[in-house]
């Protein structure tokens, strides 16, 4: 199991505590610092079953500098979003864990957590 995590993120903080509490074997990826490929991103998103613009901060002061507002949500753009993301790591929502059964979570809430704990390989 391994936590993308942003240490300033409240509800990165809360899900390692969460995972901590619950005893949990994890390693934590400061993904800031450690950015994800494309190929990662890609992996991450096939595991979430999500499409890149739906783990986009689009609030971000980056996100508005790129317009990404105005991207196109559809198959051909995923790329573009994609190298967005993996040139912009701040634009990706967190925390995201990889559970154990090959499945990931959007781990903002305490239920989200627990879901991907409960996930067994």
């Amino acid at each position: 199991m391994e936590i993308w995590i942003n240490p300033a993120c409240s509800k990165c903080r809360s899900a390692i505590s969460l995972l901590d509490a619950e005893g949990a074997d994890y390693t934590v990826r400061r993904y800031l610092e450690d950015v994800p490929t494309e190929d990662e991103i890609r992996d991450v998103l096939d595991r979430l079953g999500l499409e890149p613009w739906d783990i986009t901060r689009t609030q971000e002061a980056a996100a508005k500098e790129l317009g990404l507002k105005e991207w196109a949500r559809e198959a051909s753009s995923r790329e573009r979003w994609i190298t967005a993301l993996a040139e912009h790591p701040k634009l990706i929502q967190r925390p995201i864990i990889t559970a154990q059964d090959g499945t990931a979570v959007v781990a903002r809430t305490d239920e989200a957590v627990q879901d991907a704990l409960s996930r067994k390989g």
